[in-house]
């Protein structure tokens, strides 16, 4: 799958609440109300991933997660990534 152009990655960028384009990656920052619901989140969004076949770099501080999507053997963003980045926000919305 063909990394997406900065067109139609706004595009798709339109569509979606909170998701920011920065670097050659799909960015987003969820808060929660403390650690644990967290981790929760990513063990869920891990699952997705590996069902998916695609990875999101993840960064946990404290109640924050961070998401990073960016397909590396395409040097950039595909459909992979906003079909995750679709997974991650379902995901959260049965947690909130």
């Amino acid at each position: 799958m063909a990394a997406l152009s900065n067109e139609a990655i706004q595009q798709g960028l339109a569509k979606m609440h909170g998701w920011s384009y920065q670097g050659n990656e799909l960015h987003k920052k969820f808060t929660f109300k403390s650690f644990l619901p967290g981790i929760e989140f990513v063990n869920l969004i891990a699952a997705a991933a590996e069902s998916a076949g695609h990875h999101p770099d993840i960064t946990i501080n404290y109640n924050v997660v961070s998401i990073h999507l960016s397909t590396h053997s395409e040097g950039g963003v595909t459909g992979k990534d906003f079909d995750l980045a679709g997974k991650i926000d379902q995901i959260h919305s049965t947690l909130a």
